[in-house]
């Protein structure tokens, strides 16, 4: 008798600990912790575009934005070639604090050239869309200060500013 209720008594203590350890895990688990943020676009000293948003530490936000242009062309200079200006940004914060904020970046960009290209005749040809892709780790921030992120240096310059603030827990998307 005296080795049942042993048993019972160790059998109870498990249950209580791993209860308690249950109970201390999910208690140190802290939510997410939600970053608000903007990115402004700027081609060769001008702001072309902006994105904001909040987001979790941990997640990933994408947005696209689109821009058709149309082009003149030929030697009556007539509008054709429609072209779509895409660009597409994700932000993923990794790391949020009163000191200091850090964000992934991934930026996919469609451009054009803004020189006239023309034929040996002289008409007008249509500008080539270029692609650019970048990918910054960890732009670390401070809360509240803009940063600035240089994708192309030159023909044309290209930089995202950024900046970022830590956000409510219900403003999270």
């Amino acid at each position: 008798m005296h080795k049942s209720i042993r048993t019972v008594f160790l059998s109870l203590a498990l249950a209580m600990s791993v209860g308690l350890a249950n109970t201390s895990a999910h208690a140190q688990v802290p939510p997410p912790q939600p970053v608000n943020w903007e990115l402004q676009v700027v081609r060769d000293g001008q702001q072309i575009d902006s994105f904001s948003g909040t987001t979790n530490v941990g997640q990933a936000r994408t947005d696209t934005h689109h821009n058709k242009v149309q082009n003149r062309v030929g030697c009556a200079d007539q509008p054709a070639g429609d072209i779509d200006l895409q660009r597409t940004i994700t932000i993923s914060p990794t790391h949020a604090s009163a000191d200091d904020i850090t964000l992934a970046i991934d930026a996919q960009e469609t451009l054009q050239d803004d020189s006239t290209r023309v034929s040996p005749s002289g008409c007008k040809l249509p500008p080539v869309p270029r692609q650019v892709s970048g990918s910054h780790p960890g732009l670390v921030l401070k809360p509240g200060e803009w940063g600035q992120w240089q994708l192309i240096d030159s023909n044309p310059s290209l930089a995202y500013r950024v900046r970022a603030s830590l956000g409510s827990s219900t403003a999270a998307q």
